[in-house]
């Protein structure tokens, strides 16, 4: 028998049967275990053209731009999980690498307070498509030139000059252990206690699978959907802090793809466009594995003028197979 179903006292039976509960943990796990799957073919034969990876230096180089687009892969999980999705995180961490070129260096007070009040922008833009039902496409589009144009009001050209602490930032090199590594986990670590274990995870959640039933449990939609984007204004920043210690200089279209790179993250991982899910362990994936697709088409050569087109046929490849895992395990 496959079943621990016992009877209650009116007859019907509450307990799921072992073969459900093996199916929907398979669905859940599936996608991102998808991810990882073409995380480790896509780094071994990186590996194979390039044996010198394997070593500390080489993975610190492979897998340093990796660390703030995760930053800005987990800002993106978070909207997305209540069903939104951000099409100007690209430009304002843009803005952020701006601000910490210029004003985090010559008046760090003024710096610190821009960077906040970019967070409290993003609570105000969570509050305005909750209350004024605007789709979060077209608010955060429409947000996209404000950072834009702040940014090259700030800095017209790229250049700048990060302050020291920042910069020290990135020049962090253990000896046993690649640091971008160590980044990478932490990351992933305090995103999934974010999205996974805390009341405000739960809340975010249900807001985009079921924002009915939450309202009816006495949780208020607009505070749940300000926190979210305030939180994700947060990670963002932080992608552009980590951004700026990187180069040392300020550049407002220095991460101009990330909002493309942070979607397709996300949806390789295993979320979606509909809310209700959150995975940090599988957008984690889902970075790193597009950042290796980047150091492939690097190693063999391939031209610059094609190396988009392979990209985007591999991130393809990967999701016609989680489209075909979900279908076997349903």
């Amino acid at each position: 028998m496959t079943t621990l179903t016992a009877p209650r006292a009116s007859g019907r039976s509450s307990v799921p049967t072992f073969r459900s509960r093996a199916t929907i943990g398979a669905k859940h796990s599936a996608p991102g275990a998808l991810s990882l799957v073409a995380m480790i073919v896509i780094f071994v034969i990186a590996v194979a053209n390039q044996p010198g990876i394997l070593s500390v230096y080489g993975l610190t180089l492979m897998l340093t731009a990796a660390v703030p687009l995760l930053l800005a892969a987990q800002a993106q999980m978070l909207i997305m999980s209540v069903g939104d999705i951000d099409l100007g995180i690209g430009q304002l961490v843009g803005l952020v690498t701006v601000i910490a070129a210029t004003m985090l260096t010559t008046d760090p007070l003024l710096g610190v307070l821009a960077l906040l009040a970019i967070v409290g922008a993003y609570a105000l833009l969570g509050l305005l498509v909750q209350k004024r039902n605007v789709p979060s496409i077209i608010a955060t589009l429409g947000m996209s030139f404000v950072w834009l144009g702040l940014g090259l009001q700030l800095l017209p050209t790229p250049g700048g000059q990060t302050p020291e602490w920042l910069a020290q930032l990135s020049a962090w090199r253990p000896d046993w252990i690649p640091a971008p590594v160590v980044w990478i986990v932490a990351i992933t670590l305090v995103a999934w206690f974010l999205a996974k274990r805390t009341r405000f995870g739960t809340r975010m959640r249900a807001l985009g699978s079921s924002s009915p039933t939450l309202s009816r449990a006495g949780w208020s939609l607009s505070r749940t959907r300000v926190l979210t984007y305030a939180a994700a204004a947060v990670l963002a920043v932080l992608a552009g802090l980590v951004l700026a210690s990187q180069t040392q200089s300020g550049d407002v279209n220095s991460a101009g793809n990330y909002t493309l790179m942070t979607i397709a993250a996300v949806i390789l991982g295993g979320g979606n466009f509909k809310g209700g899910q959150s995975f940090p362990v599988g957008t984690a994936f889902g970075v790193v594995t597009l950042s290796l697709i980047t150091v492939l088409l690097g190693l063999i050569n391939l031209s610059s003028s094609l190396q988009s087109a392979a990209q985007g046929l591999i991130v393809l490849a990967v999701l016609a197979g989680r489209v075909i895992t979900e279908r076997f395990v349903r």
